[in-house]
């Protein structure tokens, strides 16, 4: 019989962001792989995951966990208590946290240790505790998930955790809605934007320092100095906490024109990223690189760095640059210049980008999952965990 999965889906957060798309993916392509789900949910995403997976067991928490502090308190003494009334197998946590009293075998994703290796590019708000918190899944859960080879390395190399206890499961992207995008698309979008047809360099993301997104406008600037026709620059998504962004705003010409249009509606990132000359996603530090694929399964060029797992996502069919601002600029000016190159690597990108799907990394999950019962009932026998359904 296939093991009853616990999901807990109760720390997306109400702007979804990539942990959003990460448990939307995976949620969908677990329900098409008939796998045995319950979901642990906050209320206002009751009716979403019911409909994602219209055959698991939907279990709401109490309305206080849309608050961080309360959320986690209940991670520690709901969860469990949640976990007996579905009959768990095992708990999958799909961020760094984890119960830890936890008596079924637990499976917790690791997205990136960046923070250890560069925490003064995260918040400092978060980084206490995503570091306590990541130290703990290191040590107690029964298995860890990462997204890329790299970011299991770098939990090795930092933490000291066990490779023989971490499976790496690639994030996947849904094709249905990062597509290669019609003219009308692309003409929305630039209208919406208010670009109308002109050119643009786009970045999505937070502006958060590990972005980089200073440098890429610092890069934009000096690659646009002796332009007749400079394309415009871009910034979508979260307003972030990069005090750097402002300093770099500073430094750019009257004639040059930067929009921060805030979030987009998810039916416009074709448009946005296929529309663009080049997206231009030059971060210092991912666990994955979620934008970046996106972007690829829309048809971009994209600009990314050799940083971390990125040449896992990117492979031939990206460009790389540096994350310094000359570095930045040289990669920008010699991809405006040249649309045959653009085109071939808009094509590559899309190709390269069929191979990630959310199948394949729901598969893996499932591995893991199997691999974290089998070990927890050599190290414990059978206890709670094996109940029958």
């Amino acid at each position: 019989m296939a093991p009853r999965i616990l999901l807990d889906a109760t720390s997306v957060p109400a702007d979804r962001g990539g942990l959003g798309r990460y448990v939307d993916g995976l949620l969908s392509a677990l329900h098409a792989l008939d796998a045995d789900l319950a979901v642990a949910c906050q209320r206002a995403d009751e009716k979403r995951y019911g409909q994602l997976a219209p055959g698991a067991r939907i279990v709401a928490g109490p309305a206080a966990l849309a608050h961080r502090a309360t959320r986690l308190a209940w991670e520690q003494t709901g969860l469990p208590h949640v976990a007996d009334r579905v009959a768990a197998d095992v708990i999958h946590l799909p961020t760094y946290t984890m119960p830890v009293s936890a008596v079924r075998p637990t499976v917790v994703t690791i997205h990136d240790v960046t923070l250890f290796a560069e925490p003064e590019v995260h918040d400092p708000v978060r980084t206490t505790y995503v570091k306590s918190a990541t130290r703990t899944a290191a040590r107690r859960a029964t298995r860890l998930i990462v997204p890329s080879r790299a970011t299991r390395d770098e939990l090795v190399r930092i933490l000291g955790a066990d490779p023989e206890h971490i499976d790496v499961a690639y994030h996947g992207v849904d094709h249905e809605v990062f597509h290669r995008p019609s003219e009308a698309e692309v003409k929305q979008v630039s209208d919406r934007l208010g670009l109308h047809g002109r050119p643009y360099v786009a970045y999505l993301g937070a502006l958060e320092p590990r972005k980089n997104v200073p440098n890429l406008i610092r890069g934009w600037v000096r690659a646009c100095s002796g332009l007749e026709d400079p394309p415009a620059l871009v910034l979508a998504g979260g307003a972030g906490w990069d005090d750097e962004v402002d300093a770099a705003m500073a430094t750019v010409p009257p004639r040059l024109r930067v929009l921060r249009p805030g979030y987009l509606p998810w039916p416009s990132l074709p448009g946005f990223f296929g529309g663009a000359l080049v997206v231009a996603l030059p971060s210092r530090g991912e666990g994955f690189g979620l934008p970046v694929l996106e972007a690829m399964a829309c048809g971009a060029p994209v600009l990314t760095t050799r940083r971390g797992p990125l040449p896992e996502v990117g492979g031939d069919a990206v460009a790389y640059t540096e994350p310094d601002p000359e570095g930045i600029a040289s990669a920008l000016t010699a991809l405006s210049g040249d649309p045959a190159r653009r085109a071939g690597l808009a094509e590559a990108a899309y190709s390269r980008s069929l191979e990630f799907t959310w199948t394949a990394s729901a598969e893996a999950h499932l591995a893991s999952y199997e691999r974290a019962i089998r070990q927890h009932e050599a190290s414990h026998g059978r206890g709670p965990a094996s109940a029958t359904h």
